[in-house]
């Protein structure tokens, strides 16, 4: 599969709002990262982080902006709005994920990034 063909399956898996969609994506044991954090474990890991972001953001619609791959190695460039769900407030919020994927296409690691304090102050109450 292409680079911009896994970046769109990708896309249109978080746009179902099923957290075991975009978990599909990984390899049983794969792992997400995201700003340095602790990372999130296998598939059931992967699960729980995505339903963290669509309880946060119910109507998330997320967006490729890019996506470029060499070799087992891509980058997915992303943005999501969508409404806070505890203040009301219209998030949108860019970033991206570096993935290494395995001999079958699915993702063994993503370490994502976007601006935190951006989106603590697109969310904060007003």
């Amino acid at each position: 599969m292409t680079a911009e063909a896994l970046a769109a399956a990708y896309t249109d898996a978080w746009n179902t709002g099923n957290p075991d969609s975009v978990a599909a994506f990984f390899a049983a044991d794969g792992a997400i990262i995201i700003n340095n954090g602790s990372p999130w474990q296998g598939r059931a890991g992967v699960a729980q982080m995505a339903a963290g972001f669509f309880a946060d953001i119910p109507d998330l619609t997320l967006t490729c902006d890019a996506a470029r791959g060499a070799g087992d190695h891509l980058v997915y460039m992303w943005t999501f709005t969508g409404t806070h769900a505890a203040t009301g407030n219209a998030v949108s919020v860019a970033g991206w994920e570096e993935w290494d994927l395995d001999g079958n296409g699915l993702i063994k690691l993503s370490r994502g990034w976007f601006d935190a304090a951006d989106y603590a102050r697109q969310t904060a109450p007003k």
